[in-house]
């Protein structure tokens, strides 16, 4: 695919890891549509910074974890806006919890962001897209699906059905649409994390460093541009899934 001139919608994209995404898309000759929920003035500074690279954004707030149709955010696109052609589903809550404690309330709450919101933007996506023109949606996950985390219960369960769908979709969607993913190790420190934590973190990834925001924006870029790949989850760990 060509990303000159396309539109893309990527949610979460205010800052930290879809902050960097948005750039690259940006970067790469896209224009965007940033969306955000509670994080309006990162958002603002994120939609300036893209349009310094050239992209016209257009910003649109939603509580994903309330979307029931994810319709209007595809619809009504400014005349300058070709129509949305690249999905990136980014956005993501993650909680603390154990089998143990896990709640009805958090279980929900955190099902309804990390997963039934890129099913159901997935859907509304490949419906808006006219006939005659290509998709692409690409889903961050996380590589720990395949070693869980032992006190990050209902995200680890989210994050592995949407590998599931990742590769579901993207049979479905097929030809006209690709459907990949993007599982994240460590790339930019958890917020409010200590130092000697996050210390300990990269001590456990074989090219002892972080990721950052950079190497997640490449691996998107890829994605897209190659058109023969669908179906696939690029694990982005620094190596850290070698050691299971």
């Amino acid at each position: 695919m060509n990303l000159s001139g396309k539109t893309a919608l990527i949610t979460g994209g205010a800052h930290r890891i879809g902050r960097g995404l948005a750039l690259g898309l940006a970067r790469a000759g896209c224009n965007l549509i940033l969306h955000y929920n509670r994080s309006a003035e990162r958002a603002q500074v994120t939609a300036v910074e893209a349009e310094a690279l050239g992209a016209r954004v257009l910003l649109r707030q939603a509580d994903l974890s309330r979307l029931d149709d994810a319709a209007p955010l595809f619809a009504d696109l400014p005349a300058d806006f070709a129509p949305v052609q690249i999905l990136v589903n980014s956005a993501a809550i993650f909680p603390k919890d154990t089998l143990a404690d896990v709640t009805i309330e958090g279980w929900s709450q955190t099902l309804r962001v990390n997963l039934r919101s890129p099913v159901l933007l997935t859907q509304a996506f490949a419906r808006a897209l006219p006939d005659d023109l290509e998709g692409a949606v690409v889903n961050i996950t996380d590589w720990r699906t395949e070693r869980p985390y032992r006190t990050h219960f209902s995200y680890t369960i989210s994050k592995g059905a949407l590998d599931a769908f990742t590769r579901t979709a993207a049979l479905q969607l097929a030809p006209r649409i690709r459907v990949n993913g993007i599982a994240l190790g460590a790339m930019l420190p958890p917020a409010g994390a200590s130092d000697a934590y996050w210390q300990s973190v990269l001590a456990t990834v074989p090219l002892a460093r972080a990721g950052g925001t950079d190497s997640a924006a490449d691996t998107l870029l890829y994605l897209l541009r190659n058109d023969f790949i669908t179906g696939e989850i690029i694990r982005l760990t620094g190596g850290a899934h070698l050691k299971m």
